[in-house]
């Protein structure tokens, strides 16, 4: 593979509320270090929903080297509000671009996070009505991913407005994006039990049709049994009213072995279908912290970081960071 890479979250917004408090320089320094010198990651794919946080970070990535891709990721937001969103982190994406290679990543699974696409007050509606009833799914299919290509058409005119270099979306498959509108092709591709047996093929089918292919958001989470269901992998955890994790649901043993095998397995299978571009989702998911003393809430266990965070906000790998580091060091 070319790009080597990870997903890092620089907070998500969502109705106006960030995920991560707390944004300090100097840790995100020490992190993408490591994410280069240990994890040898030549590339990062830098996510969130505030422009500023995601040009300082693309700030640091560059300064070590790493090939950055700038990916605002609206949640909850209406066309309108996106493509300012977009305009916003185009600007800052250009500046970037003077010091390192930088790929403006146009979204990721726009229709389902957000409004305006699929019927459905939430990502809980949407994905409901749109599985719901197998009589009529490829139509709703078809219907948002017409919606999204005409949404798509206005956003990457307006991203190439101010941004130079490369384009992509990351796009789960049934969106079907108009690929001639980028440079790269990036997929949302999981591999769970359903879709082991063809997982494979498909990603050499997306490869042999011309463009370079990426493939984002793949992973799972830390306990026995979540590769056979790793789109679903973060289920387990039990929310409050206001949506905040709290608990995992009964029944679930933690296996950072399980974890580990599934990633190495599918990034092997990516560099042997020729796949351009791998990021791993995620370095460390902050808010799923992990309590070894107490499995009913030790949320690390359903998160799909491959460091665990612990209250006090410091990490440690888990068998995960090995698995990946191993894998980029040989390929």
């Amino acid at each position: 593979m070319r790009a080597k890479g990870i997903a890092y979250d620089t907070g998500f917004v969502r109705h106006g509320e960030i995920s991560l408090e707390k944004f300090d320089l100097d840790a995100i320094r020490r992190d993408l270090t490591v994410i280069r010198d240990d994890l040898h990651c030549n590339a990062v794919h830098l996510i969130g929903g505030d422009p500023e946080r995601l040009e300082r970070a693309a700030e640091i990535a560059a300064e070590l080297g790493l090939e950055v891709w700038f990916s605002p990721y609206p949640l909850e937001l209406p066309p309108a509000e996106i493509l300012d969103l977009f305009a916003e982190c185009a600007r800052r994406a250009e500046r970037i671009r003077a010091r390192t290679e930088v790929v403006f990543v146009t979204g990721v699974e726009l229709s389902i996070m957000n409004s305006g696409f699929l019927p459905g007050d939430d990502l809980v509606q949407r994905l409901t009505r749109l599985l719901g009833e197998a009589e009529g799914r490829a139509e709703r299919m078809g219907e948002a991913g017409v919606k999204l290509n005409e949404f798509l058409a206005q956003a990457v005119a307006v991203v190439r407005e101010h941004f130079q270099g490369k384009v992509t979306y990351a796009c789960i498959p049934f969106e079907n994006p108009d690929w001639d509108l980028f440079d790269i092709k990036s997929f949302e591709l999981i591999r769970s039990a359903e879709v082991a047996d063809v997982y494979a093929a498909s990603i050499r089918n997306v490869v042999a049709q011309g463009k370079p292919v990426a493939i984002t958001g793949f992973g799972t989470a830390a306990w026995h049994g979540s590769g056979a269901v790793a789109p679903r992998s973060m289920e387990i955890v039990e929310h409050d009213e206001a949506g905040l994790p709290v608990r995992v649901k009964d029944g679930y043993v933690r296996d950072e072995v399980e974890q580990a095998t599934y990633l190495r397995e599918v990034l092997e299978t990516f560099e042997a279908e020729g796949v351009d571009a791998a990021f791993v989702y995620m370095f460390a998911l902050n808010n799923y912290v992990h309590r070894p003393d107490d499995p009913s809430r030790d949320l690390d266990m359903a998160g799909p970081g491959i460091v665990k965070v612990h209250e006090d906000g410091t990490w440690e790998p888990k068998a995960a960071f090995g698995a990946v580091a191993e894998v980029y060091a040989r390929t």
